[in-house]
């Protein structure tokens, strides 16, 4: 069995009205998607996405020819990959969708998974006012979620805290509710400097009072130190670890007590292969492994199998933020856009691999020489 082909796509759709992410301070107008393609010998074909795979066609030759099953082999390449070019583990999600295919089983099956089902958060993804923000607290209630998340990043984290507790007051404790911070990383050119250790600790005391379950990427991703700290005074669990690069990175995050709660999003970093070893290892330190999941179906689909197929977990990012982020425009490169039930549980089928399949007509409308936001 051999790998004959790759294919690797940009697409494009247009977002009119334009999505303000809180993390961004430049509205996007358009959500890219790069669409990897891996063909066999006996004409199955494994689909993957995440992040834009520039450069990775300089290494494709690494892969033609060879048995794609070999997933040890292939990870470890992909990693000295990643060192010297972008970060390539668009590839390795097809790689796992076509082994999946191969072996007529569903990832989370294909993993050793137990369960096909996994609770879902909403995931918020605009700065709305007070009452807008609750009435978006009450609605994901209304849909079953268990739990919601909100993103500070106001021009005071004061209001940041405001919205939390105008939430909080409306909802009660029928609701978790999870904040991100969004201190950990920043977009390309947004130069303002990450909170200081006194900062978080500040904030995570507020969020204490208002029963907040867990606080992510409070500190800078690199500050392992102000973490420990901050996890050893504060009851909130600290949650991160959505883009960080390498493994051994991860390893000093366990050693150092960094995290409550683990957050690599397998579509942008790692890959599955090394996601599922890291999943056991978080596990058996007592902590929680919930990858983090904001990009397209495709990325979200492959965290969900590789979270029901290893630890599980209490519940996992959906982004979820209408009329703005709805999941048909999430989910636009795809036939069928992925739901969460009336009881806010995410169902995962027993199709072979991810069990999704590429809206083909809409890709060739959103074809792009590039895959950027503007």
């Amino acid at each position: 069995m051999k790998i004959t082909q790759i294919q690797i796509t940009h697409h494009q759709l247009g977002l009119d009205p334009a999505f303000p992410a809180s993390w961004d301070s430049q509205p996007r107008k358009k959500f890219p998607a790069t669409i990897v393609r891996i063909f066999d010998n006996e004409g199955r074909m494994g689909i993957g996405s995440g992040d834009a795979m520039y450069g990775f066609s300089d290494y494709s030759q690494l892969f033609i020819g060879q048995d794609p099953r070999v997933m040890a082999r292939h990870s470890a390449v992909l990693a000295n990959i990643e060192f010297h070019a972008g970060r390539p583990w668009p590839f390795e999600i097809a790689l796992w969708d076509l082994l999946g295919k191969i072996e007529d089983k569903p990832l989370w099956q294909l993993l050793g998974g137990t369960s096909s089902k996994i609770k879902a958060y909403a995931s918020s993804g605009v700065r709305r006012s007070f009452n807008e923000s609750a009435d978006y607290a009450e609605r994901v209630l209304a849909l079953g979620y268990p739990a919601m998340k909100l993103r500070f990043g106001r021009e005071k984290v004061e209001d940041d805290i405001a919205t939390l507790a105008a939430i909080r007051k409306r909802v009660g404790n029928r609701l978790e509710l999870l904040v991100d911070c969004n201190q950990g990383w920043r977009m390309p050119w947004d130069i303002q400097k990450p909170w200081d250790f006194a900062k978080a600790l500040e904030v995570a005391q507020e969020l204490e009072k208002l029963g907040v379950y867990w606080m992510e990427e409070p500190l800078h991703r690199a500050d392992y130190k102000g973490m420990q700290n901050l996890r050893g005074q504060t009851k909130v669990k600290i949650a991160g670890g959505e883009l960080t690069r390498e493994i051994y990175e991860f390893r000093e995050l366990l050693e150092h007590d960094c995290f409550d709660v683990y957050q690599p999003d397998i579509a942008f970093t790692l890959g599955i292969y090394q996601g599922r070893e890291l999943a056991y290892q978080v596990k058996d330190k007592g902590h929680i492994f919930t990858p983090h999941t904001w990009g397209n179906g495709i990325g979200l689909m492959a965290n969900m199998q590789l979270t029901a197929g290893t630890t599980g977990a209490p519940f996992i990012e959906f982004p979820f933020d209408p009329p703005e982020w709805s999941t048909a425009r999430r989910d636009f490169i795809l036939q069928e856009s992925i739901e969460v039930d009336g009881d806010g549980w995410l169902n995962l089928s027993d199709k072979a691999g991810l069990g999704l399949e590429l809206n083909e007509e809409v890709l060739a409308q959103t074809q792009s020489g590039s895959s950027s936001y503007a």
